[in-house]
């Protein structure tokens, strides 16, 4: 359901492309498209989509919860490998998986050496600014809203190695980027400020796998994830959700410009 996938520029795919995710998956199903799909090559214009195509040494099981630094011992090509298979066949099953819901991933960026070391860099530097929003423009292979959570369970507890510590992470995503935009008036657990918190069970926090909506103009779809442990999220004193579920609650009003710090 995703953008992009090893088979989605071949020519026996665009057929059945536009099918509910179900009849398409009943499609590819057919050991007759399998051989047809599985005998073709991307047909693009687009130099991305030629590229993923060929790359299995760069394509994972995505999983779930997912793993968004796996070894390179994971990939549909190492996996193939020790299977005696073709890695194109076997990436045809995976995205059969879950009735067609498992998310093949391919790290575009930041990945050239098998880690995120060169992001743990780019962390630590003085003129970064934590936290990711390019206003919708990939919503289909991006999702923006678990990054935060993701900065935490990742980078604060799961890591192999060069992890960071969970207090220098929460005030990189808080406080520091409340004040890189002007916003003095929130960031710290202090009397005064916005009181805008959330109370996590650390051990249970948990992002969950990547799922598609179909609920942008003209049925377009975005990516959505959810996220075990957060107890409660409290927007100006208010909680607005309760174990990932909405209250109803809706404090939050329209910010313009910076904020000055309260006293």
């Amino acid at each position: 359901e995703c953008t992009l996938h090893p088979f989605v520029a071949c020519p026996s795919y665009k057929p059945i492309a536009k099918l509910p995710l179900a009849d398409r998956v009943r499609e590819l199903r057919d050991p007759a498209l399998r051989q047809r799909l599985l005998g073709e090559t991307a047909q693009s214009s687009s130099s991305t989509v030629r590229y993923i195509a060929r790359s299995y040494h760069k394509l994972f099981r995505l999983g779930d919860p997912p793993d968004y630094e796996p070894d390179a011992s994971q990939s549909v090509a190492a996996q193939a490998a020790r299977a005696g298979r073709a890695p194109a066949d076997l990436a045809y099953d995976l995205l059969l998986e879950a009735d067609g819901r498992e998310i093949l991933y391919f790290p575009l960026h930041n990945f050239t050496d098998g880690t995120l070391d060169v992001v743990r860099t780019m962390m630590t530097h003085g003129a970064t600014v934590s936290g990711l929003g390019d206003g919708g423009a990939h919503v289909g292979t991006i999702c923006d809203a678990s990054f935060t959570t993701y900065l935490l369970t990742h980078w604060g507890r799961d890591r192999a190695h060069g992890r960071f510590e969970l207090p220098w992470l929460i005030k990189r995503q808080t406080s520091d980027t409340a004040a890189a935009v002007g916003l003095f008036d929130r960031g710290l657990v202090r009397p005064g400020m916005k009181a805008d918190l959330n109370v996590i069970d650390f051990a249970r926090l948990q992002l969950r796998r990547p799922y598609i909506v179909h609920d942008l103009p003209a049925g377009g779809r975005r990516l959505m994830q959810t996220a075990d442990g957060y107890v409660a999220t409290v927007v100006s004193g208010a909680v607005t959700y309760r174990e990932g579920q909405p209250t109803g609650a809706l404090p939050g009003t329209l910010v313009r410009g910076a904020q000055p710090r309260r006293t």
